[in-house]
């Protein structure tokens, strides 16, 4: 039996119709939190179908930028977890203005409506792409931001916005996570692991650019229980933390072996030149002395996760549909 740590507690969580978010709000739900979504929903409005017959969910369409829509949405909230964003550095150029004012400009006008509504612990989804390439081989916490892309630069200075609304009362918690990999029903295929394993189902081939880039991965289960994890830590541990979440750093080569190692070895890998040779290598060593938090999930269990999906036909159309490649549906949808 589940235990109902979140009954009587009500959560916010922006951008919940989103990849991370159609898994998390559902094991909120489980946990026995009362439960606002606050997203546009851009990839489609039933992605919590099942889930609307439950009277602890609550779902507020509407823009991040409208003030009104932010205050409807935090009417009794306690704690927010942030996830909304233009969420990749292709969809972010696609439009730069109107990255910024999502990424960027509706964060501290969202502070702001969080602490005069009473919440009481703010998380937020920042990246581990803040640090820029580095050439140390365990990035930690405490190496300088150097971010080389306009989606990285935003949030670095989210990151520091939080640190200047801080205050007693208001506690803020800062998550770097690597690149997310795995199932949800909110599916992205334009993330490296999700990418190769949609190519080694559906062509038989996987194609790799460069191979030598390193890429930290964590499987969704993983940040989806860290991130109820996050909900109920004692509030000294976490209050003004920064943490990096993640579980795996390899090659984006071997991440590709990895995918022939778990669907088969009739599997090909061709690699060809690029000029992306844009490497990630980070270190989560804090997150496990301090909050004792350690991934379990593996990239092998998120190419199964992903397999059996496939085979249960719950990913149709996956090479041509827009709505797993945010850059494409971004380019479809008239959003300013």
């Amino acid at each position: 039996m589940i235990e109902k740590v979140g009954s009587g507690k009500n959560v916010l969580v922006t951008g919940g119709a989103g990849y991370v978010g159609s898994r998390l709000v559902p094991e909120l739900l489980k946990l026995g939190y009362k439960v606002t979504v606050l997203d546009i929903y851009i990839f489609g409005n039933d992605v919590f179908q099942e889930y609307r017959q439950d009277p602890n969910l609550i779902e507020v369409k509407g823009d991040l930028r409208d003030i009104n829509f932010v205050k409807k949405a935090l009417k009794d909230i306690d704690f927010v977890i942030h996830l909304a964003c233009i969420s990749n550095d292709p969809s972010f150029e696609l439009d730069p203005d109107l990255g910024k004012s999502i990424n960027y400009d509706a964060f501290r006008p969202l502070i702001k409506a969080s602490k005069v509504a009473g919440v009481r612990r703010f998380i937020y989804a920042s990246s581990s792409s803040v640090y820029g390439f580095k050439e140390d081989l365990d990035v930690t916490e405490d190496v300088s931001l150097e971010p080389m892309t306009d989606y990285s630069k935003y949030k670095a200075w989210c990151e520091t916005v939080l640190k200047e609304e801080s205050e007693p009362g208001f506690a803020t918690l800062i998550l770097r996570p690597a690149t997310v990999c795995g199932y949800a029903r909110r599916l992205r295929l334009d993330l490296t692991v999700n990418i190769l394993t949609n190519l080694a189902i559906n062509k038989g081939e996987i194609t790799v650019f460069g191979g030598d880039q390193l890429r930290p991965n964590i499987h969704i289960d993983d940040i989806v229980e860290l991130y109820s994890r996050c909900l109920v830590y004692d509030e000294g541990l976490i209050d003004g933390k920064i943490f990096n979440v993640g579980y795996e750093n390899n090659s984006v080569m071997r991440i590709a072996e990895m995918v022939r190692e778990t669907l088969g070895n009739k599997i090909k890998i061709k690699r060809t030149k690029t000029d992306d040779l844009r490497s990630y290598h980070i270190s989560s060593e804090k997150i496990s002395n301090e909050l004792g938090f350690n991934p379990v999930k593996t990239i092998h269990d998120a190419v199964s996760d992903l397999s059996n999906a496939f085979n249960e036909g719950r990913i149709p159309n996956s090479l041509s549909d827009p709505k797993y490649f945010n850059v494409k549906m971004m380019q479809g949808i008239e959003l300013h």
